[in-house]
Order: structure tokens, then C-alpha cells, then sequence
């Protein structure tokens, strides 16, 4: 089988950690090839990943932010990706680093589950026509770069005017994404197998706006409106970035094909939201 690789090159012992993979590898007859990121961070050579190249696995070494790496690598290839989780939370990820080659082995045997992740394409349309989607996991963030102003825009699903927002921002999250920085800024948690997308404000100057939850099918358009202010971003799953021209619309809808996240064992989506994010976690409240 073929196994890619993508990983954090800034985490201290990874270059233990390849080190291990390679020495496992041939007992499950796992052929690698690696993020050039990683390439002189291997005991011996190692093939460049080759974004075209036919892949079983892609393997990924770091936290949440390494593997929307690795999911935006894939671009809506159907190959499911295992994470390792060397950081801190780590929600996204399959397996902790001392599981690796337990999760590797049952990876091999055929003892997993594939969930299907809803995932992004983003668009932007301006003078020059629609450019190529960007293609993302978790979220998509019109914001403001630099100075901390809040800017107005216009937000409409499927053609239809929802509402004009005066905010920092505008996060377009899906299921799997609405753990992350939607959630952080208001917005709703989501069970990833309910095929929506969410639109969230950031700091919105107004009590009367709130998150709203969409059906996956609907296409969203935001437009900021004039006066408009340098610096305005577009981000991508927190990961990278692009300046959004004035009257350029940001267009986002679900993707043709889903995220394929390797998940072993019996834990849950809940299981992981009490684990890793503490939900209904009062053990800090002294008792009475």
C-alpha cells in the first residue's frame, strides 16, 4: 500500500517519529513517500509526495492545523487520512504518537471505520471572472488584516439577501469546522454527519445578528460593502491566505467530495468533544 506522509517539521522528535514509521513500514509492505517539508528530516531518503500519485493513506504527523494540511494536500482525492496527533488537543487526529504503529497495524488489517467529512470550495469572483476553488475542511474567514476596524458586508444564500453585518469578520464553517473557530466566536457546535454549512459573525456590532445553520446544497455569497479598507483577507482553514479586492464576492459551497478521516475503535463524536474540549467539564468549581 501506498502511504503519503505530511507532518509539523517544527515538532522536536520528528525525526524520531519518521525514524519509527520507516522501520514499521515494511512489516505491512507500506511503500512512503513524503511532504518535501519533511524530506531531509528522514533516517534515509525518502520519495518527494507526488500530489498526483496514487495514495492508500495519507499519514500525518502534528496537530488539527497538519491535518487540514494534509486534507487541502488531498483536494478531494478519495483517500482518508489517519492522523497522529503530536500537539496539544488534537480533535481532528485518529491516534496519539505512543498508538502510532497499533493504529498503522489495524490501518493494515482492515479494522477501521472511514467517516465522511463534508468539506469546502471557495471561489472568488471579481472583474476578471471566477478564479480556481480553494478547496478547504474546516472553515473560510472574510476578515480584516492590520487594524482592528469593523467592516460591513453583505451576506446572501442561494441569491437570497440574508442581511447586511457590520462585524470583524464572517466565518463559513462546515460540520467539522464548527468545533473550531466558529464555535470560538458564538456559533453552534454541529454533528459532523448533518450536511449544513455555518455562517457566523465575528464580533458583529449589533444584539440582533446570530450563527446560522444553512443546508449543505446552498451556495453563499459575502461582499463587502463600501466604504471599503485595505487589508481585507480571506483564510483558508487558518492555513493560508489572500487579499480580497474591493467588490470582489467570496462564493462558498460544499464540495464535490468529502474528507475520508480515518476513526478506529468505538469513541464518538461526544466522546471527543468531553475529552478534548472539556464540554460540561465543571471539576474546577469548588464544592458546596
Amino acid at each position: 500500500m501506498n502511504l503519503g506522509v505530511v507532518g509539523n517539521a517544527l515538532y522536536p522528535d520528528i525525526p524520531g517519529v519518521l525514524t519509527r514509521l520507516l522501520a514499521v513500514a515494511p512489516t505491512h509492505n507500506f511503500t512512503l513517500s513524503t511532504d518535501k517539508d519533511l524530506a531531509d528530516l528522514w533516517p534515509s531518503p525518502v520519495p518527494i509526495l507526488d500530489e498526483s500519485q496514487s495514495l492508500d493513506l495519507l499519514v500525518t504527523f502534528g496537530g488539527d492545523g497538519t491535518l487540514l494540511r494534509g486534507a487541502h494536500v488531498l483536494a478531494g482525492r478519495r483517500v482518508p487520512i489517519m492522523g497522529v496527533n503530536l500537539g496539544r488537543v488534537g480533535f481532528l487526529t485518529t491516534a496519539p504518537l505512543d498508538g502510532m504503529e497499533d493504529a498503522l497495524k489495524a490501518f493494515a488489517d482492515g479494522n477501521y471505520e472511514v467517516e465522511s467529512r463534508l468539506a469546502l470550495a471557495t471561489t472568488i469572483v471579481n472583474d476578471d471572472g471566477e478564479g480556481p476553488p480553494d478547496f478547504t475542511l474546516n472553515d473560510v474567514v472574510v476578515h480584516k488584516g492590520g487594524v482592528a476596524r469593523v467592516l460591513r458586508f453583505r451576506v446572501t444564500v442561494d441569491e437570497e439577501v440574508v442581511g447586511q453585518y457590520s462585524a470583524d469578520g464572517i466565518i463559513v464553517a462546515s460540520p467539522t469546522g464548527s468545533t473550531a473557530y466558529s464555535m470560538s466566536a458564538g456559533g453552534p457546535i454541529v454533528v459532523p454527519g448533518v450536511e449544513s454549512l455555518v455562517v457566523t459573525a465575528i464580533c458583529p456590532h449589533t444584539l440582533a445578528v446570530r450563527p446560522i445553520i444553512v443546508p449543505a446544497s446552498a451556495v453563499i455569497r459575502i461582499e463587502q460593502l463600501a466604504p471599503y479598507t485595505d487589508s481585507v483577507l480571506v483564510s483558508y482553514d487558518g492555513q493560508w491566505d489572500t487579499i480580497l479586492e474591493p467588490g470582489s464576492v467570496v462564493c462558498v459551497k460544499a464540495a464535490d467530495e468529502p474528507i475520508r478521516m480515518v476513526r478506529l475503535g468505538t469513541e464518538g463524536f461526544f466522546d471527543r468533544v468531553r475529552s478534548k474540549l472539556q464540554w460540561g467539564d465543571l471539576s474546577d468549581r469548588e464544592k458546596v
